[in-house]
């Protein structure tokens, strides 16, 4: 599977305009025309240099790393972008909400949810071959996890380009209680289930990220190594969406329960700002 080391084609002031696009949108809470007519469609050195700059804004203002999410793990959505790859984003520790909090309508544009397993990791992937047998040594423990993504771009009229540039379509995520070895579970076995008040609007399994989450982590610390920002330990690793995406508007309450993981909730509250 390719990694995002292909050389730039837009030029630095392009890349400066689509980060200022998509940084004044953050902060307004108003979505933006895409970025893809400044960086192109495809060009990944261009999106993850616009990615980084935002981010870096995001440092710049007190935010902390804290992990990575990987997206674009179902291949029907990697068709539908004309890709054949993930991407990865990004984990601030303001991002992370507590099972069962309340989440501020107000902090998102447009949300969309998805239920996955999360990893913690026990120890750096910088080194060595990054493989499977690495990477499950490597990783602490697994829990479920609710990742609510949120797109800067108007009305989610994304390419590959532009969701990368958007720190892959990040929004916030809250993590389970239910601490588990990869000796207790088997992340590719997982059945997951995701309702909202009650209603299940999404389904899927281990098998639909990557063929396993552990790929898609390995897939991950090759790509951020590459990028020169390898996973460290202690970081928070969202794997991935096991089911199709759904929304969610204030006032909904969204439970998450993943087969050896228990669950994880979280209640949508307030009204989105005008």
């Amino acid at each position: 599977m390719s990694q995002p080391t292909n050389s730039i084609a837009a030029s630095e002031s392009d890349i400066a305009t689509a980060a200022d696009r998509l940084a004044s949108a953050a902060a307004a809470g108003v979505p933006c025309s895409p970025v893809r007519d400044l960086i192109g469609a495809d060009d990944l050195a261009a999106a993850y240099a616009v990615q980084q700059r935002v981010n870096d804004l995001r440092q710049q203002a007190g935010a902390k790393v804290v992990g990575r999410k990987i997206g674009l793990t179902s291949v029907a959505v990697q068709q539908q972008l004309g890709v054949d790859q993930p991407d990865l984003g990004v984990l601030f520790d303001n991002m992370a909400y507590a099972n069962g909090a309340d989440i501020p309508m107000s902090l998102l544009i447009q949300p969309k949810i998805e239920g996955e397993v999360a990893f913690v990791l026990g120890a750096d992937l910088a080194d060595g071959p990054l493989d499977a047998a690495q990477v499950r040594g490597a990783i602490e423990y697994a829990v479920a996890a609710l990742e609510i993504c949120d797109s800067r771009i108007e009305n989610w009229d994304i390419r590959f380009g532009d969701t990368v540039a958007d720190n892959a379509s990040s929004g916030v995520y809250v993590l389970g209680t239910e601490r588990r070895t990869l000796d207790e579970v088997a992340p590719v076995d997982v059945v997951m289930s995701m309702a909202v008040d009650g209603q299940e609007v999404s389904s899927g399994n281990g098998a639909a990220c990557l063929g396993d989450p552990i790929e898609a982590v390995v897939w991950l610390a090759r790509a951020a190594r590459d990028l020169g920002q390898p996973l460290l330990a202690g970081q928070v690793i969202l794997s991935g969406a096991l089911g199709p995406m759904a929304t969610v508007a204030a006032g909904n309450t969204v439970t998450v329960t993943v087969s050896g993981l228990g669950t994880v909730t979280a209640r949508f509250v307030g009204e989105k700002e005008a």
